[in-house]
């Protein structure tokens, strides 16, 4: 009888140890081409394996990310969601196991002299020491481990959501910057032709105070110089909307100062390779997530396929109990009692059934969010791929049509000086050149966005999975 108790408790210990009702799993078939259609011979990194401070060369832009990564609320909050669930995973882990704890109780009663058989009064007492268990659930049917499993993957999905988080926080502060650059060149070429405008307006006005030149031609200088500053003036405010956008997402105020260099395609000097489609389901940590959360579902299928079959729970204690308090430790006070409770479902109006059609329905769900995932970041890849591609050929004709309307710009004001044509051709070949000035580092910008889009689309800037 000694060793009643802890045979008991080893031998539930063991039979709790069952396996798991939950289905098997099996990573759903790639929804998906086998290929990317924009695929090239490419022999560059794997953008998982390349770290964001390796892809993107300038200096500034990787200290802005940096502080970011620190200061980003939304980050913060991903980063908060992973700590819940791995205490909500840790208190359900805890239910796989006994609840021992210590308790101590004494009593003493006085029983009237009516009440007893002596017809004298009855004083009693009682005190007891012990480890008690309280309802602990024998897990035969693996109910309590599928729970614990489905707790485990909604954690695991936590910090893959947290890792996608990252990853996307990385891409927008690039792309943002990217803008920024954007609009800090287009604003300086605005402002050296308001310049240039300006000085024009000063020499025709001049012309036109001694009688060589019309007001016609005034009016034209001014309409040119009013097309510069309304330009001007709408950069500048799209400027610091960028600005300002770039400052919530990197969580500090930024200097307003333009840098002194304009970008160049050097910002992004690595060139990606893009694999196979199916290289995705491990390096993108959304997709990572959404498997988690389908191995969830799946196991809280095992869960509900449990709650069919007989739930036995324990209840024990073992100690020491004696009438007189200075009693309670001595030898033959030890007192044990096990009581097992089985409760089985024999009508509950469709509960149980019920239950396990949910959760099948809830798997269903999340292989089609899985799917979804899949198919959404094979449509990112070959998107980033298709603007790399068509991007860098618009970039190389825009190069070639500044060239021309500088030449046609230069050939107008020649022609104008030496009376050939009305100023009206100088007019439209300088708005033209603005205009193509202005695309170009559009299009140059565009092309770099693209390949940040590249990187973070084949899983590059994720962290890797929290151990």
């Amino acid at each position: 009888m000694k060793t009643a108790f802890p045979c008991m408790a080893a031998l539930a210990l063991a039979l709790s140890a069952c396996a798991s009702l939950a289905p098997p799993y099996e990573r759903p078939a790639l929804p998906v081409a086998a290929g990317f259609p924009e695929a090239d011979a490419a022999t560059g990194a794997a953008a998982a394996s390349l770290d964001w401070r390796e892809y993107f060369a300038d200096a500034r832009l990787r200290q802005l990310i940096a502080q970011a990564l620190e200061n980003n609320r939304d980050l913060r909050i991903a980063a908060l969601r992973v700590e819940e669930a791995r205490a909500a995973y840790g208190i359900q882990r805890a239910e796989q196991f006994p609840t021992i704890g210590l308790g101590a109780e004494g009593s003493r009663s006085r029983t009237p002299a009516d009440l007893n058989l002596t017809q004298k009064p009855l004083l009693s007492s009682q005190y007891q020491v012990g480890l008690n268990v309280s309802a602990w659930e024998l897990d035969f049917w693996g109910r309590v481990r599928s729970l614990k499993d489905a707790a485990l993957h909604t954690m695991l999905a936590s910090d893959a959501a947290r890792r996608a988080v990252t990853a996307g926080l990385i891409a927008q502060v690039a792309d943002g910057y990217l803008s920024l650059r954007e609009l800090d060149e287009r604003v300086e070429l605005a402002s050296r032709t308001v310049a240039s405008r300006t000085e024009s307006l000063r020499i025709f006005t001049r012309r036109f105070e001694v009688g060589s030149t019309s007001k016609l031609e005034l009016t034209q200088v001014v309409t040119l110089l009013t097309q510069a500053q309304t330009l001007g003036a709408q950069l500048e405010q799209a400027r610091a909307l960028r600005l300002h956008a770039l400052e919530q997402l990197v969580g500090a105020p930024l200097a307003t100062a333009a840098p002194e260099a304009g970008f160049d395609d050097a910002t992004v000097l690595r060139e990606l390779r893009a694999g196979l489609p199916s290289e995705l389901l491990t390096a993108r940590p959304d997709i990572a997530a959404a498997e988690q959360q389908l191995r969830a579902a799946q196991a809280n299928i095992g869960a509900a396929r449990a709650a069919f079959f007989p739930r036995i729970t324990l209840t024990s204690a073992f100690g020491t109990a004696s009438a007189e308090f200075d009693g309670l430790f001595d030898a033959g006070s030890r007192a044990w009692n096990v009581l097992p409770r089985l409760t089985l479902p024999i009508f509950d109006a469709g509960r149980n059934r019920a239950g396990l059609d949910l959760a099948a329905v809830r798997r269903d769900v999340a292989v089609a969010n899985y799917e979804k995932s899949v198919q959404n970041a094979f449509r990112e890849v070959a998107d980033a791929m298709s603007a790399r591609r068509w991007l860098a050929e618009q970039l190389r004709i825009q190069q070639g049509a500044l060239a021309a309307q500088t030449e046609r710009a230069r050939l107008a004001k020649l022609r104008y000086d030496n009376g050939a044509t009305p100023y009206l051709e100088v007019l439209d070949a300088q708005r033209d050149l603005l205009s193509a000035e202005q695309q170009l580092v559009q299009t140059r910008r565009a092309l770099l966005s693209s390949q940040v889009s590249l990187y973070a689309a084949l899983g590059g800037g994720a962290p890797a999975p929290a151990q």
